[in-house]
């Protein structure tokens, strides 16, 4: 299974109002860097069914590349119709986090 192929399949485990970080899902898949899982993401072509807008910064923060029309406020819209509260284009991860 290719690396690609790993991520989207975490990448869908992600439950509905939760999110997870680039460097979680890399940790988890054995991966040295974050920056695969968010360059893998950001072209993801099986949204919705993999919820890559369900993935946030280590800190939180919004991906302001986010791969859709509006870019960051499409993310921060999507995360909001799943109940997650976006401020200055954050979510908590105190409150939402999912470590896979």
């Amino acid at each position: 299974m290719t690396l690609k192929d790993r991520v989207y399949k975490l990448t869908s485990r992600i439950p509905k109002g939760k999110v997870t970080t680039y460097g979680a899902i890399a940790k988890k898949l054995g991966v040295g860097s974050a920056r695969p899982i968010g360059n893998i993401l950001h072209v993801n072509p099986y949204a919705p069914k993999v919820p890559c807008h369900r993935v946030v910064s280590s800190t939180g923060r919004l991906a302001k590349n986010f791969g859709a029309p509006g870019k960051i406020a499409t993310h921060a819209k999507l995360l909001r119709a799943e109940g997650v509260t976006v401020t200055n284009n954050r979510v908590s991860l105190k409150k939402y986090l999912w470590t896979p």
